[in-house]
């Protein structure tokens, strides 16, 4: 089965295969097949879905561009991990998710790789600025901005990735943040003058990243409107629907999941509740 995380243990693929046979049971089928295996496969990577959350069209259609944004900007950005399913199907605490899975087993990050990061998690912030101007952007993106930050705050003060700053490490392993200087940072050992050159340092790696992104999504303003179009349609796109609209075509139709579809339509928030995830 394609798209299994490399890091899934013994106990994950069991719990795959768990889920899978709920689903069988659920939809009559006396058998495990492919489609239940990848409707389960989704489930516990993406969290479970919502479907009885009833969203506006409006809603949607800024996920869709929102999810179109962080795929597109993935997709373009050699070290980023490759896009593998686009969905605007509310799954566990997400309106939409955009699913990226490693080629290989991973134990250490490059330097461009986590810019690379930075800039794919920028996409969906983007693309709402984009579409609905700087009025319009809505609060979707604030995870991605904390892990963002995060990220660009590591680099500088954990990693040593910071040419201004150099290969020193700065502070204790506490959680208190750089930028925003909380009254825990003179705590940390850290100068005044310091810790506002890792502020700024900080705020540089995100400027820098989100630029990089914006100017990506420009230049892709097709191809953002015929993914955000094509999620409104199918709800879903894996990577082949999704190679399709880079190529500047139309998404090839959807691989059926009608053998996952409950007996009882009632029932069909109930597959797999106890996985949800955030």
């Amino acid at each position: 089965m394609q798209g299994v995380p490399l890091d899934f243990s013994g106990a994950d693929l069991a719990n795959l295969v768990n889920e899978a046979a709920l689903v069988s049971a659920r939809t009559a089928k006396k058998l495990v097949g492919m489609e239940q295996l990848e409707f389960a496969k989704d489930k516990v990577m993406m969290g479970t879905e919502r479907r009885s959350m009833v969203m506006s069209e409006e809603e949607k259609l800024k996920t869709a561009y929102h999810e179109s944004g962080h795929a597109i900007v993935g997709r373009c950005l050699e070290e980023h991990d490759p896009v593998y399913k686009v969905t605007i199907i509310p799954r566990g605490r997400a309106l939409g998710v955009t699913m990226f899975l490693p080629e290989e087993d991973k134990y250490s990050y490059s330097h461009q790789s986590i810019l690379d990061r930075i800039c794919g998690l920028y996409g969906g912030r983007i693309a709402e600025e984009l579409i609905y101007g700087e009025r319009g952007v809505t609060t979707g993106a604030s995870n991605d901005i904390e892990r963002a930050t995060e990220l660009a705050h590591n680099m500088v003060t954990k990693w040593g990735l910071s040419a201004k700053l150099g290969p020193i490490k700065y502070g204790d392993e506490t959680d208190e943040p750089f930028l925003g200087r909380s009254a825990g940072t003179s705590k940390q050992g850290i100068s005044d003058d310091t810790a506002h050159e890792i502020d700024n340092e900080v705020k540089e790696i995100l400027s820098d990243c989100y630029e990089i992104a914006k100017d990506i999504l420009t230049k892709n303003l097709d191809a953002l409107h015929s993914m955000s179009k094509a999620l409104m349609d199918y709800e879903t796109l894996d990577v082949d629907q999704i190679d399709d609209i880079m190529a500047g075509g139309e998404p090839r139709a959807p691989k059926s999941h009608e053998d996952t579809k409950p007996i009882n339509p009632d029932e069909g928030n109930k597959v797999g509740d106890t996985a949800e995830q955030s």
